[in-house]
């Protein structure tokens, strides 16, 4: 396939063209559960406009839910433009501390459109037992997202067929392009359909502005926060908008604010080229390695098996078709982790040998989808509509193309599996809302800042960018793969974190692990 082939637009037609974030959560350590009503103390408060006071002072019932967890619903404008017209409610958790605690810390995983309300209640063990004994833990589901005013787009049934589709094989580029603005137009009107009113608001600057509401009804005058990939934007965004309420941050696996959709997807192409490649050169230090020779010849192999089930999906042992975007999934799934590398070496070693059923859960594990068909969140479904309002996008097919070529010539694997994105906003019922641009968050307090030098989904190079932006940033590097380090890097990184989440040292600007 040339650079300007049309065959690039051969990517099956239900897959969103960036990375979805792969966090695996493990098990939750639960503990006590404080109920009741609670109301924000007017030093938590402070100074806020008077048409948002309401939201502010409102009253929260916080609720038993399971395992030890307390749950509430806190009221949002669902236009902070016109705030006294409509409200939504977004979804908490909280992890009461096991010790005595210093306040709440609010965390997010990222996406954007993975639950943050999920990473506490099954993922609290991400955390160390200093830092769930230092805080209470308190997780939440951003606007848009899974139980917080869901945005609503396929059924369950939809979703399978749409990650079935593929193009006609003997489709031109024009054709193929048509198809998939046609299937883009038709999936934007579900969602506005389905929807409704509060998809025009599920942009970042508004959540942004509910993380400030949830801040006050936890009780806390600064907020403590802890955001992983796009939790970082929402992060960032927060010190640029409330540099004065900044507490204590950590940002890891950081987003650049200041890059394009165009630039982003630049960035992660890179990312995940190099990240097969390490992967590669991994799996050929094992004798059950499927990918002969050296890193050239293997990462060879990969990419005519893509080209295989592009021409030629394959049927799963369940009966359900596996093609080439059910492939790319499942493959780049695991590289956000690599500790999953050898789970993707087996399933690579028995797609190579004609049985796609191991790869297909790995896909379905990274869509959320269970066993019985249904799927367990909408991340998919809201990563497209926030992003379509955080981020202007050119659908104007002469320079997709050229986008195209360019992102194969970075890599000839992935490239074009990561092409032609912009379409997916074309016919978006909602216009962007805002532009990208740096954030230096003035007279803010020391925010840490983490990059991972082998991170696929966040280069490494957009937390450095992020430190240099945020005046008062301090950066961390973890030299390792995969996605974000904190839980995942060892000790050196984890007490970084905890000493200045628990004490507040900081390390060195530089400091290395």
């Amino acid at each position: 396939m040339t650079a300007s082939s049309p065959g690039r637009l051969r990517a099956p037609r239900g897959v969103v063209a960036a990375a979805v974030v792969g966090l695996l959560l493990s098990g939750c350590v639960p503990g006590g559960a404080d109920t009741g009503t609670a109301t924000a103390p007017p030093e938590a408060i402070g100074e806020v406009p008077q048409n948002l006071r309401e939201f502010y002072e409102q009253e929260v019932t916080w609720e038993e839910c399971e395992d030890g967890f307390t749950c509430a619903n806190v009221e949002v404008p669902l236009d902070y433009n016109d705030p006294g017209r409509e409200s939504i409610e977004i979804a908490a958790v909280r992890l009461e501390s096991s010790g005595d605690a210093q306040g709440s810390l609010l965390v997010n995983p990222g996406g954007p459109g993975v639950s943050g309300y999920d990473l506490v209640q099954l993922g609290s063990q991400k955390f160390s037992g200093l830092l769930r004994q230092s805080y209470d833990l308190v997780g939440f589901d951003p606007r848009g997202v899974q139980r917080s005013a869901p945005v609503e787009c396929l059924t369950d049934e939809e979703r399978d067929k749409a990650r079935e589709e593929t193009f006609p094989p003997d489709a031109t580029d024009a054709e193929a392009l048509e198809i998939l603005e046609a299937d883009s137009a038709e999936f934007a009107q579900l969602c506005a359909e389905r929807t409704g009113e509060v998809l025009a608001y599920v942009d970042t600057v508004s959540a942004t502005k509910d993380l400030d509401i949830l801040r006050a009804l936890v009780g806390d005058e600064k907020l403590n926060y802890m955001g992983f990939s796009y939790g970082t934007m929402l992060g960032a965004t927060y010190a640029g908008l409330f540099p004065e309420k900044v507490g204590r941050f950590v940002l890891d696996g950081a987003m650049d604010p200041s890059l394009s959709a165009a630039e982003i997807t630049e960035g992660q192409v890179r990312g995940f080229d190099a990240a097969l490649r390490s992967y590669v050169a991994d799996c050929q230090t094992s004798s059950e390695c499927p990918l002969p020779g050296d890193v050239e010849e293997g990462v060879a192999v990969v990419d005519e098996l893509f080209e295989s089930v592009e021409e030629s999906p394959m049927t799963a042992n369940d009966g359900r078709l596996v093609t080439v975007g059910t492939l790319f999934q499942g493959f780049v799934y695991p590289l956000y982790e690599s500790k999953s590398w050898p789970a993707l070496t087996g399933a690579l070693t028995r797609v190579l040998q004609g049985d796609p059923s191991d790869i297909l859960r790995i896909a379905d594990l990274s869509a959320g989808r269970e066993q019985d068909g249904t799927y367990s969140n909408n991340s998919s479904a809201a990563f497209t509509a926030i992003n379509c309002l955080d981020y202007p996008m050119s659908a104007e097919p002469a320079e997709m193309d050229q986008q195209a070529a360019e992102l194969e010539k970075l890599s000839p694997v992935f490239g074009e599996y990561l092409s032609y994105g912009a379409v997916s906003c074309e016919n978006w019922p909602h216009k962007p809302v805002h532009e990208p641009a740096p954030v230096s968050a003035p007279g803010a307090p020391p925010i840490l800042v983490i990059g991972t030098t082998g991170d696929p989904a966040t280069p490494y190079e957009w937390s450095v960018a992020l430190a240099e932006q945020l005046e008062s940033a301090v950066h961390v590097t973890w030299e390792g793969e995969g996605h974000t380090a904190y839980g995942r890097a060892g000790s050196c990184i984890d007490n970084i974190v905890d000493g200045f989440l628990v004490e507040g040292t900081m390390p060195d600007d530089g400091a290395r692990c």
